[in-house]
C-alpha cells in the first residue's frame, strides 16, 4: 500500500509541475498588447451583466502591461515546475509553487465563478500543491513547533 502511494504523488507531483511548466511557456506566445488595445476591447464588456469578464480582461492585462510581471511569473512557474518535476528538489519547488497555485485558484474563485470546471480545476492544482507539502511533514515540523521544556 506504501508503494502505491508513493508512485501516486510521484505522478502529482509530475502533473503538477508540467501543468506549471507549460502554463509558463504559454505566457511568452503571446505579444503583449498596447494600452489602447486593452482600452478598447475592455470597452466592450462595459455592461453590468458582463462585470466579472470585464475585471478578467484587466486584471490580466494589467500584469502583461507593466512590462515584467507577466514574464517574472511565467519564469517562476517554469524554473518551480522544473524543480517540482526533480526527484531531488520537489519539495523545495512545492513549496515555492503553493502562492501561485494558491493565486490562480483565488483568480478563479472570486473572477470566474461561474466556470464550475475551472474552479475545480485550479482547486485540484492547490490541493495537490498542499498534500506535496503535507506529505513532507516530518522534513519541515522541526521549523513550525518547537519543543518547550
Amino acid at each position: 500500500m506504501s508503494k502505491i502511494i508513493s508512485i501516486i504523488f510521484i505522478i502529482l507531483r509530475l502533473a503538477l509541475g508540467g501543468m506549471m511548466i507549460y502554463g509558463g511557456i504559454q505566457k511568452f506566445k503571446n505579444l503583449d498588447p498596447s494600452p489602447i488595445e486593452v482600452v478598447e476591447k475592455a470597452q466592450k464588456f462595459q455592461e453590468p451583466g458582463q462585470r466579472n469578464t470585464l475585471q478578467k480582461i484587466l486584471y490580466i492585462n494589467g500584469m502583461k502591461q507593466t512590462g515584467y510581471f507577466w514574464q517574472v511569473l511565467g519564469i517562476c512557474e517554469i524554473i518551480f515546475g522544473i524543480l517540482l518535476i526533480m526527484q531531488g528538489t520537489g519539495f523545495i519547488g512545492a513549496i515555492f509553487l503553493l502562492p501561485i497555485t494558491l493565486h490562480i485558484f483565488l483568480f478563479h474563485l472570486f473572477l470566474e465563478s461561474d466556470e464550475v470546471g475551472e474552479l475545480f480545476l485550479t482547486g485540484g492544482y492547490f490541493l495537490v500543491n498542499t498534500l506535496l507539502i503535507v506529505k513532507e511533514y516530518e522534513r519541515w515540523k522541526k521549523l513550525v513547533w518547537i519543543k518547550i521544556y
